[in-house]
């Protein structure tokens, strides 16, 4: 499939907005100049509405405009060295803890994952995709490129009915637009996030997830490559589509006071409060990290508040083990 910019004129209104960009925009060998740097910096740094944007984010703005600045030099020639190196300036500090009043606890999350399963067809199919942020505590990316050869599930038998399974996790497919892919596809193949391509995360799963895979690949098979979720359409499925499940669930579950909070806003509510679930029953964290597919620095970053509220607990079992040496 062809790109959509190869096949296709843009719009007048884009046509105009290029231009207008094209005759008020620096030369880029004006960006030697700190004094022109620091505020790009400083406007990577914050939303559009001007509050301070989230440290990954602003970090991922700034590799862009790195290797952007690094292009010019090695493939152009239109800088003599990338001026960021020579840039004396901080990111202002971001409070990136999740904030605990919003995220949901296990009865509300298994409260919402039904109510994606009783809204219909699409809800039915898209259940397990749910259980998946939840219960496995998975990127919504690695969930749409989750195949059968994936998962391990026990027998469905009276025996194993208890026993836990596994998914082996080894690729994510972000959602893009068609027009920034080679083939036109609305999402990229990758590895798993901040980790090499080949790498694998192995994320052991609880009956109940075990049994929502089973009965999912036993109803709706798999797609053509081999996914166990897809679009009403075919192909991945869309971002839009679970967040409009999502949204129906939201309104079925919380009252309208709760409803117009950030109450389990996104989906992705569902990730944090599986992360939140685990570290309240004590596992360790870097078990946590690890199932989660996050660095410790960042797990305590994001999930700080909880992991200071185990102190306590951590601090008795540590007495106890004092006191059975004396």
């Amino acid at each position: 499939m062809t790109a959509r910019h190869t096949m296709e004129e843009p719009p007048q209104e884009i046509r105009s907005a290029l231009s207008w960009i094209s005759k008020h925009s620096v030369q880029v060998k004006a960006l030697e100049d700190p004094a022109l740097l620091r505020p790009a910096l400083e406007a990577l740094s914050r939303r559009m509405d001007g509050k301070k944007a989230a440290e990954n984010t602003a970090r991922r703005k700034r590799m862009v405009l790195s290797n952007l600045l690094r292009y010019t030099v090695e493939e152009k020639g239109l800088l003599s060295a990338n001026p960021l190196m020579r840039v004396d300036w901080t990111p202002p500090e971001t409070d990136d803890e999740i904030d605990f009043r919003y995220v949901p606890g296990p009865t509300l999350a298994r409260s919402f994952i039904t109510a994606v399963r009783n809204s219909g067809a699409r809800g039915q199919h898209l259940e397990a995709f749910f259980g998946c942020l939840y219960y496995a505590a998975m990127r919504p990316s690695e969930i749409a490129s989750l195949k059968a050869p994936d998962c391990t599930l026990p027998p469905d038998t009276e025996e194993a009915a208890e026993q836990w399974g596994g998914l082996l996790l080894g690729e994510s497919r972000p959602e893009v637009g068609g027009g920034w892919t080679d083939d036109g596809a609305s999402y990229e193949a990758r590895g798993l996030k901040r980790r090499a391509r080949g790498a694998t995360r192995s994320v052991p799963i609880p009956p109940i997830l075990v049994r929502m895979l089973r009965d999912h690949i036993a109803t709706y098979g798999t797609a053509a490559d081999g996914c166990l979720f897809r679009a009403a359409q075919g192909g991945r499925v869309r971002s839009t589509e679970y967040c409009d499940l999502w949204e129906a669930a939201r309104a079925a579950v919380l009252s309208k006071k709760d409803a117009a909070t950030p109450l389990a806003k996104v989906p992705y509510s569902l990730r944090h409060a599986g992360v939140s679930l685990w570290i309240k029953s004590g596992v360790d964290p870097v078990e946590v990290a690890q199932r989660a597919g996050h660095s410790i620095a960042v797990l305590y970053r994001f999930y700080a508040k909880i992991l200071k509220g185990n102190q306590s607990r951590s601090n008795q079992l540590i007495a106890k083990g004092l006191a059975e040496d004396e």
